[in-house]
């Protein structure tokens, strides 16, 4: 299959892009004027004309593009972020309309989407609960979703956590007195390492139409927050409180307790984790 990968050098993309490789597909990335990146296709992600013509001699195309702030403290920090996920995806499916050949749309989203369930598993048909941050997912997906005649698939991912640069400054503020838990030690999270989201997304082309998904078995925050801190070699990790948490909205979804269950893309495809059990493997380079 002829694949063309958008935001194929950030932390998803790139493992994404090795395993699509090596399950023989033939891929392409969209890439900016005057880049060098081998099998680059030149083209902006915010114009449907210059998408029409990346867009051409491909069978799908896969959606990873997000631009996460290196210091996510304010709403607008997170601007271009939301700019990518809405205006992106619109330009996106606008590009797609008009190029008939493509026939598989895979668009990345994000499960803290989900409202708080407890202890409850979460499918896809969970309530949901967009925030400050967060809302941009869903649009995404929407603006995807309008595309009926094609295959589209819209995955919620969970929290990734890998040796990548965002995890490496979470350990290291760590290492310096942040808290690693947000919310109640005692309620749940979903997290995955960037090679089985990866695998996840190659998995994905070869789904139904819907929504998808994609976590390691959801862990108690206490259980990731200890495989953190031995990543981070502290002896514990710190927690902010949920009632703190869900005062700033910024913060609030990652508060929440969420326990997302991924069984619809497994039965759909044959996925399964590699890593499932957040530990050393997760955080090292080999």
């Amino acid at each position: 299959m002829r694949v063309l990968v958008i935001g194929a050098t950030g932390v998803l993309g790139v493992p994404t892009v090795t395993r699509l490789l090596a399950a023989g597909h033939e891929v392409s990335a969209l890439t900016r004027p005057g880049s060098r990146l081998p099998a680059g296709v030149t083209g902006d992600l915010f114009s449907a004309d210059s998408l029409v013509t990346a867009l051409r001699g491909h069978d799908a195309v896969v959606n990873l593009a997000t631009r996460i702030p290196r210091k996510p403290t304010s709403k607008k920090a997170w601007a271009p972020n939301d700019r990518v996920r809405s205006a992106g995806s619109a330009a996106l499916a606008a590009a797609v309309r008009r190029v008939e050949e493509v026939r598989i749309v895979v668009q990345e989203g994000i499960s803290f989407v989900y409202a708080d369930g407890g202890s409850a598993l979460l499918t896809e048909d969970a309530p949901l609960k967009p925030g400050v941050v967060t809302a941009s997912s869903v649009t995404a997906h929407a603006n995807v979703a309008a595309l009926t005649d094609r295959t589209v698939v819209r995955l919620r991912i969970g929290t990734l956590l890998g040796p990548d640069r965002m995890t490496s400054a979470l350990l290291a503020a760590a290492r310096r007195g942040a808290p690693l838990i947000l919310g109640s030690r005692s309620d749940w999270t979903t997290a995955i390492h960037p090679a089985d989201a990866a695998s996840a997304v190659v998995a994905a082309l070869d789904a139904p139409s819907g929504v998808y998904n994609v976590g390691a078995p959801a862990v108690l925050k206490r259980d990731l927050g200890a495989a953190m801190a031995a990543a981070a070699g502290v002896r514990r990790a710190r927690a902010v409180p949920k009632w703190l948490v869900s005062r700033i909205p910024l913060a609030e979804p990652m508060g929440r307790s969420q326990r997302v269950d991924s069984t619809k893309l497994r039965e759909a495809t044959g996925w399964e984790c590699e890593r499932p059990v957040p530990g050393p493997d997760w955080f090292s380079e080999d």
